[in-house]
């Protein structure tokens, strides 16, 4: 699908380089992996692939930096076509899941193997390795070898040695999925603050939302090979454009039913409910709906719902689950015609309810979202 340029977001820098995907295509015989793929990422920008597996992603991250052939489309980097020249005279640096570090190499050596390629003299050599293993925050274990870091010393090396010889384009495929959480959320931070410090276009692929919503600037949700929307992660968390990008992207509380223009809004009615929301369905009177809130937006009561106030909008449930998350709680708790749905509760905030516990559950209707029903997405997510 065409993706237009933001007009705000990270501004243009002289180190990063603008990526066009123009109708980018994959096929592999009669497979296709990446289905018509358009999209500008801006010099600088952070941008994140985000899908679950086969969703085309690193399929497209792999056509960018060469290593697969486009079969259709094109792709142009800094307005000049790249897609017959070879991945090593792309420039582009490039760090994977699995490190792929020398391990009879030391570490200096193992970042030093891009300059080495590109027969830069052995002082400069020395000097930008040096300056890379400062950016990484490891200046003293040049002499080391793979084999005695940690993972995560690891894979800041491999980060060291994609970013050593300053490309204007660094892409990432999945590079912390193999970390342990607490290592991963240290790192996430390290990747932000290197993508401020050296300025190039990052490219980085992730099949999770939280490490997506956390690093990037702009995130483009892949789906069935093709991209479903982009945006910054406050566009898509909280106006998703598909019930997909609505599920695939944090939690979301969902009431089905029909949807009836009201006003400058719309009525959901569906099984026991009839809730207003600001939105409305393309196709207008009769269209199937489901309307999306997320569980934070979302109240719980024991208050006579005769006392909630006007215009807000109030269904009854019943508490069939409590998680316990230490800074807050989620209930899950079955709506009107059997459907499940989640309430996000703070700490210091928490309602006395407890599992099966009537309540009735309350939000605004701006915010929810309104969008067009598919029922095939719920096979992906159950």
């Amino acid at each position: 699908m065409p993706v237009d340029r933001p007009e705000g977001g990270t501004a243009p820098t002289a180190k990063g380089a603008r990526i066009d995907l123009r109708g980018m295509t994959k096929r592999f015989g009669a497979s296709v992996a990446v289905d018509d793929c358009t999209l500008t990422v801006e010099p600088g920008e952070f941008m994140t692939f985000l899908g679950p597996s086969g969703s085309g992603k690193t399929t497209t991250l792999n056509m960018i930096a060469g290593f697969t052939d486009i079969s259709a489309g094109g792709l142009e980097i800094d307005d000049l076509p790249v897609g017959g020249i070879p991945a090593h005279k792309r420039d582009i640096g490039v760090v994977f899941q699995h490190y792929a570090l020398f391990p009879h190499m030391t570490v200096a050596q193992n970042i030093a193997f891009p300059l080495r390629q590109r027969k830069i003299p052995k002082a400069e050599r020395q000097r930008m390795v040096a300056a890379a293993l400062e950016t990484v925050q490891l200046p003293d274990h040049a002499a080391r070898y793979p084999g005695e870091l940690s993972g995560g010393q690891q894979q800041r090396v491999a980060l060291a040695r994609a970013i050593v010889f300053s490309p204007r384009v660094l892409l990432m495929d999945e590079p912390l999925g193999a970390l342990d959480r607490k290592l991963r959320e240290f790192l996430q931070l390290e990747i932000k603050r290197i993508h401020r410090e050296v300025g190039s276009t990052f490219v980085f692929v992730t099949h999770d939302q939280e490490e997506a919503l956390i690093l990037s600037d702009r995130i483009a949700v892949f789906n069935n090979a093709k991209i479903e929307q982009v945006g910054t992660a406050h566009e898509l968390y909280e106006r998703p454009a598909t019930l997909f990008v609505a599920r695939f992207l944090g939690e979301s509380t969902i009431l089905r039913g029909t949807a009836r223009p009201d006003g400058a809004g719309s009525t959901l009615v569906g099984d026991g409910f009839a809730v207003r929301t600001a939105g409305r369905v393309e196709g207008g009177e009769g269209g199937t709906a489901a309307l999306v809130v997320r569980p934070e937006r979302l109240r719980l009561t024991t208050d006579d719902p005769a006392g909630i106030p006007s215009g807000t909008n109030a269904v009854p449930v019943t508490v069939v689950e409590e998680i316990y998350l230490g800074a807050a709680r989620k209930l899950e708790v079955i709506l009107p015609g059997g459907a499940r749905g989640l309430v996000r509760e703070q700490a210091g905030a928490l309602s006395d309810l407890r599992v099966g516990d009537r309540a009735t559950l309350c939000w605004h209707p701006d915010d929810g979202v309104l969008l067009p029903d598919d029922p095939t997405i719920e096979r992906i997510f159950t």
